[in-house]
């Protein structure tokens, strides 16, 4: 039965509490807005996704909400990239985040891999009890007749009124298809990820490593000194997606080390997929990304609504950006890495793997300022 629409009052209304939507309903809280709803669908925190690569942009973001010193504490910093060839095991390029001693001219790359579950509970911590309002799934937006308000319905029925909406639903964002925004594209890509617990202690440096080629991008990087996440993309024949999409996770987990164990990548990174456990929701998860060309021709806000995060630049991983913030998409980038063609493979190698490191390390230096 449909409950009565609160027309007594109207709410800042954010959908989608993730990353993006705990991140806006804190700012705007640190703010002083005191009618902030977040409306999330799933019954409890969703902290889930395992980690995200969170560079000094991101940092800089946290730090205005408050939170930077909470994660740094929790998450070892990441000390250099290296790139290795997955066909001759040989490394292709090495970048260096911090600065040679006592050289205060060369800057400093602050990068971490962060667990997602830690991140969205330090974020969430920090908002008033009862901001969040879950098991609230939004089915359609209407506007209301008279007002410049906004009329949300809920999948039980019931109605809010919203003075602000700002949509942080990700991909299948209902407000960015109350946008007219376009369906994010697929770019023909799986990714499968994983986080390997050690309860005793690694042996692996604070390095990100990286093996690319052969039809594959597998990398690997500590988060802290007991969990190292890895991450896995490949592109399947079109007539295999689906299928590979509704694998098992014991399943995908096998076709990930099948396929490293006939490569160049060394036991030590075997061992970090085979101490993961793999759910069986979605292990191989399809990449998809909204051209940048198109945001320029779209409506990314109308009146008193707009949408931020993956709702607005859904974008593959390849440029480390997904969790901090993206100007660009990464399709080409990413069959280029994966590509076994002779061709591909030395441009790859030889050239790209530099300059892809370094353009990396640039866009994550970008600042948002004080917020």
């Amino acid at each position: 039965m449909q409950q009565e629409a609160d027309t007594g009052s109207e709410h800042v209304i954010v959908v989608g509490a993730g990353l993006a939507g705990l991140a806006v309903a804190l700012r705007l809280h640190r703010k002083g807005v005191k009618s902030v709803v977040v409306l999330e669908s799933s019954p409890a925190l969703r902290a889930s996704g395992y980690a995200i690569t969170t560079w000094a942009n991101a940092f800089r973001a946290l730090d205005a909400l408050g939170v930077g010193n909470k994660i740094r504490k929790r998450h070892q910093q990441i000390q250099g990239l290296q790139v290795i060839s997955s066909a001759t095991g040989e490394v292709t390029h090495e970048l260096c985040f911090a600065p040679p001693q006592g050289n205060k001219g060369v800057p400093h790359h602050e990068a971490r891999r962060v667990r997602r579950d830690l991140l969205v509970q330090a974020l969430e911590e920090e908002l008033p009890e009862g901001t969040i309002r879950y098991s609230s799934k939004v089915v359609s937006i209407q506007e209301d007749v008279g007002s410049a308000a906004k009329i949300i319905h809920l999948a039980d029925g019931s109605v809010l009124r919203a003075k602000v909406l700002i949509g942080c639903d990700g991909v299948n964002s209902v407000v960015a298809k109350w946008l007219g925004l376009a369906k994010p594209s697929d770019s023909g890509r799986l990714a499968t990820r994983g986080i390997a617990l050690y309860p005793d202690g690694h042996c692996f440096q604070p390095k990100f490593l990286q093996f690319i080629g052969q039809g594959f991008r597998f990398g690997f990087v500590p988060c802290n000194e007991a969990d190292i996440y890895w991450f896995y993309t490949w592109s399947p024949p079109k007539n295999e997606a689906d299928d590979c999409a509704n694998e098992s996770g014991a399943k995908v987990k096998q076709q990930v080390l099948d396929k490293l164990r006939s490569s160049k990548v060394p036991m030590e990174a075997l061992e970090v997929v085979e101490r993961s456990e793999m759910s069986d929701d979605a292990p191989a998860a399809p990449l998809r990304f909204r051209p940048p060309l198109s945001l320029l021709l779209a409506s990314i806000s109308k009146g008193n609504v707009c949408v931020a995060g993956d709702a607005l630049h859904p974008m593959t991983p390849d440029i480390g950006q997904g969790g901090c913030s993206a100007l660009e998409d990464g399709y080409v980038v990413g069959f280029l890495q994966q590509s076994d063609n002779a061709v591909v493979s030395f441009l790859r190698e030889k050239v790209l793997a530099g300059v892809l490191a370094r353009t990396l390390v640039k866009m994550a230096d970008y600042d948002c300022g004080t917020l």
